[in-house]
């Protein structure tokens, strides 16, 4: 594939240029780590052997120190290999839209929502996945009502499914003039990005089409011409929209691209008879339904509801420390093969 891309006629056909890329991606995300975990196991064998050779406790102890740490890397490297090992559904490699939606508590919930998104803007910087917003809606007085992004990134799918769900935080409410603890709700849906592979018919007589303006900082065509589009398909109520680019025509395409990702999930669910495993399984966004809990207040913790994993460390899960849950989720709910 890298052969392919470095012959001059390469971008001829830029589609099929996209694919290879991200095919040649895709592979080398499999390959660099066990690569990586070879050299570094090599080097602390060469560590090794130099601490062996030395006679002086004094000088042989700084080595050992090195050898120490170099095996702690090696252990968390691999234990994310087998993590890697894990996402082997049919989507778990691609794309992962995510949607972000406030619930029950008010301006509450829409701060908690902005929370969540930080949180996972944060996790995507330190896993090298690129984010994409689509379309938000902000809160009437703080926070959001409202995100959908993109994420992009080996296996982005696989390990954002983990997410999926409700999200319940308990603090000390900073809108609350009394200081009273209060309870906020949003919920997290992820969708697979699909390929042009996977064929969905929409009807014409199956979708309305609504344009407004975008929303945002304002500038050049931002805010001046009806170029956000928003897209219901009717015979679901799946709607979708897309503000990202300054096209009406370009943000169609890509709200096009979500509706069928969503409908692609829509209809393997309904095949399957489990509707809870994806839709479902989010429920009301409210008391019951939450799959992972964050206490501030009257003391801090994360607790996630699926695995029992749990922290006191508050603070490092919301700047983005989430791979223990994502992980034990996973070794839970290992990928399947999905498909209508």
């Amino acid at each position: 594939m890298e052969a392919l891309a470095a012959a001059p006629e390469f971008w001829n056909d830029q589609a099929r240029a996209r694919d290879v890329i991200a095919r040649t991606n895709a592979v080398r995300g499999v390959l660099e780590p066990y690569e990586k975990a070879e050299r570094d196991i090599e080097d602390t064998g060469v560590l090794l052997e130099l601490a062996e050779q030395e006679k002086d406790p004094a000088q042989q102890e700084p080595v050992l120190h090195e050898i120490e740490g170099h095996l702690k890397r090696i252990e968390a490297d691999f234990s994310a290999l087998e993590i890697r090992l894990l996402l082997s559904g049919r989507f778990d490699a691609n794309n992962a839209y995510l949607s972000l939606h406030a619930g029950a508590g008010g301006t509450e919930s829409c701060d908690w929502t902005s929370i969540l998104f930080r949180m996972y803007r944060r996790y995507c910087e330190d896993h090298g996945f690129e984010v994409e917003i689509m379309d938000s809606l902000s809160g009437e007085e703080a926070g959001l009502k409202s995100i959908t992004f993109l994420v992009r990134g080996p296996y982005a799918y696989g390990y954002f499914r983990a997410e999926r769900g409700v999200h319940r935080l308990v603090r000390i409410s900073p809108f609350d003039a009394n200081k009273r603890r209060h309870t906020s709700f949003a919920s997290l849906d992820v969708i697979a990005e699909v390929d042009d592979s996977i064929n969905i018919e929409i009807g014409e007589n199956d979708l309305r089409v609504d344009t407004y303006r975008s929303g945002g900082a304002g500038g050049q065509h931002v805010n001046k011409t009806d170029s956000a589009v928003r897209l219901v398909h009717l015979p679901t109520g799946i709607v979708v929209a897309c503000q990202a680019e300054r096209s009406q025509h370009k943000n169609r395409a890509r709200a096009m691209k979500m509706l069928m990702a969503k409908l692609y999930e829509y209809e393997a669910d309904k095949k399957r008879k489990e509707m809870e495993k994806f839709y479902g399984e989010k429920g009301e966004i409210a008391w019951g339904r939450q799959i992972r809990s964050y206490v501030l207040q009257p003391y801090t913790m994360v607790k996630d509801h699926r695995t029992d994993v749990e922290t006191g460390n508050a603070d490092a899960v919301l700047d983005g420390d989430l791979d223990p849950f994502i992980q034990a989720y996973l070794r839970q709910n290992p990928g399947t093969s999905e498909g209508p």
